[in-house]
């Protein structure tokens, strides 16, 4: 039987990019980044602030972290209720020794079940991005449009009224999208979000509602993948932050081209106590490194916007 040679037709098969969203390009060809202050490298801190509903919804998909047991699963629940009301605190405070501000993503559920939370972390000037409604609202491929675009108003709106801000920074849960979410993402006004995860550099997308940013948020370098998943030691993450930055700082002078060093944290997996001190220790470090410096997604933004053509 002979393979039928329509079969190895792809209509999207050319040089570069099989999608019209973004084009090919090189990152050590490009045109060189310089961040504000001269920085060679900015750290970019994601904190995940979370609302799992004891009765989880699996369809898409069960959200990483997610109830596992049966129900009520109490051992998860206020695991991840941990995080809300003491850990999170403790990678607060680690942020303002080393004087970082991070950018929060929040599922809306937070900013209204968690109101004080909110106001300490607006009045520490950090910034607050949307990361959907709950735990239970992921994207895929699936997901009626309409049902989308209301879970992404909803989101920015709860959020606006809890903090008089409206977001413009994104995250989906577990990084997940549908092929609709990037140009509902940019019609609802957000002007990044860090769910691709294919660069070292922030790059622009074009959607049929306009341009925005993705600001790739690394995964593998996230406490998640490398405490939980690969159940590494906090010894070793941190060793695996300071190898990156030596890496990425040697590439910047280099090419003399700025990079970013982005550090996804969870509150209830980082903010345990026999965690902190060697997290903070790495903060430290990291703000006493040459040419380094801290900044928040949406200042990463408005630098790269202003320069990528």
């Amino acid at each position: 039987m002979t393979l039928d040679p329509a079969y190895l037709k792809y209509a999207h098969r050319h040089k570069g990019m099989d999608h019209g969203l973004y084009p090919w390009s090189n990152l050590f060809e490009r045109q060189p980044l310089a961040w504000p202050g001269g920085e060679r490298v900015l750290t970019w801190i994601v904190i995940d602030l979370e609302w799992f509903p004891i009765t989880p919804e699996a369809k898409p998909f069960l959200a990483p972290g997610h109830m596992q047991t049966a129900y009520p699963d109490y051992r998860h629940y206020t695991s991840r209720d941990y995080g809300n009301r003491i850990g999170v605190y403790r990678l607060l405070d680690a942020l303002d020794k080393a004087g970082a501000k991070a950018s929060i993503a929040m599922n809306s559920a937070i900013a209204t079940r968690y109101p004080a939370l909110v106001r300490d972390i607006v009045a520490a000037g950090h910034e607050i991005i949307a990361h959907a409604t709950d735990m239970n609202a992921t994207i895929a491929t699936g997901v009626p449009k309409a049902e989308e675009r209301a879970m992404i108003a909803a989101s920015l709106a709860d959020i606006d009224q809890a903090t008089g801000t409206r977001p413009t920074g994104w995250l989906s849960i577990a990084r997940s999208q549908s092929f609709n979410t990037p140009a509902l993402l940019a019609e609802a006004g957000i002007a990044y979000c860090c769910d691709w995860v294919n660069d070292d550099l922030p790059y622009r997308m074009t959607t049929a509602n306009g341009p925005i940013l993705n600001l790739p948020l690394n995964h593998e370098l996230s406490d998640r993948q490398v405490l939980n998943v690969q159940q590494q030691s906090m010894t070793s993450y941190c060793e695996q932050i300071r190898d990156a930055f030596a890496w990425l700082a040697q590439e910047a002078a280099i090419t003399g081209s700025g990079r970013m060093l982005a550090l996804n944290l969870t509150p209830y997996i980082t903010g345990l106590p026999y965690r902190m001190a060697e997290f903070e220790e790495l903060l430290l470090w990291l703000a006493g490194q040459p040419g380094h410096g801290f900044a928040t997604g949406a200042q990463i933004a408005a630098a790269a916007d202003a320069q990528i053509y």
